[in-house]
């Protein structure tokens, strides 16, 4: 028999800004109840590595919520509602916005604000977990190994500081490591996830994870079915897509509004 799936959510703003890496208040609320409904256990990134060394055995399907960014709208609107239904999220800080609007590559027009470190450590209390999302949210594949290093090592070195916690977790910008990368992600933290469209097992490479864009489960009733195993067909789809539009188009150009891939 297969061994158990993980669907590793990717969500960015919770918000009626619109654009693909935004999800509109209501439908992010029906899409967490959806999960409370069928009865799949949210877990931790630190569950699913401690499964893939044996010390923890999990459900036939579960599912980790993770947001990028760190925007204020997780604060205002997305953390509520986890936090009604018992789901622990993690969420990945790009560390020189933090307090600020977003400032990179793909930006919604106008910028989101995204949460000060004060409001970051009352999270901390209520049970969020955080990771790094580097520094300056830049394309580590176009950086030296001295500016990837830099990147990795202060994001995580600030993190830690400011929530008193360590930090374990990362999401490279854009989705973007080569194996090389990837590597030196492994010398500084425990795992990574990406955009690779996928479901994930407790035997995927922990500096590799795939994750599920979330702009793709808008509908309730295809969310429903995917918690439910009946998913398959609707997932291979869209990963068949994106295959094609990445053979025509460079990750930039992949860019849609906001920054979120299409």
């Amino acid at each position: 028999m297969p061994g158990p799936v993980v669907d590793i959510l990717m969500y960015h703003s919770v918000s009626n800004r619109g654009g693909a890496t935004a999800i509109a208040p209501a439908v992010f609320a029906a899409q967490m109840a959806a999960i409370a409904e069928a009865g799949v256990p949210v877990i931790t990134l630190d569950n699913l590595l401690d499964a893939r060394e044996g010390r923890q055995k999990l459900a036939p399907r579960s599912v980790i919520l993770t947001f990028d960014d760190g925007f204020q709208d997780f604060a205002d609107a997305a953390w509520p509602v986890m936090a009604r239904h018992g789901f622990r999220p993690i969420v990945y800080l790009p560390t020189a916005f933090v307090g600020r609007a977003e400032g990179w590559r793909g930006i919604a027009d106008p910028p989101r604000a995204l949460m000060g470190w004060g409001t970051i450590r009352a999270l901390v209390k209520e049970g969020v977990a955080f990771g790094s999302h580097t520094v300056h949210h830049p394309d580590l594949d176009a950086m030296t190994p001295a500016e990837v290093e830099a990147e990795l090592v202060r994001s995580r070195a600030e993190i830690e500081d400011r929530i008193g916690q360590p930090c374990r977790h990362f999401a490279p910008p854009y989705g973007l490591a080569s194996a090389e990368v990837r590597a030196r992600i492994a010398e500084s933290y425990h795992s990574s996830v990406g955009t690779r469209l996928a479901e994930a097992t407790p035997a995927a490479d922990p500096f590799d994870l795939p994750r599920l864009e979330m702009f793709y489960f808008t509908d309730a009733a295809r969310w429903r079915a995917h918690l439910a195993g009946r998913g398959a067909a609707w997932l291979a789809l869209r990963k068949g897509l994106r295959a094609v539009k990445a053979r025509v188009s460079n990750p930039w150009q992949g860019l849609g509004p906001g920054g979120g891939k299409a």
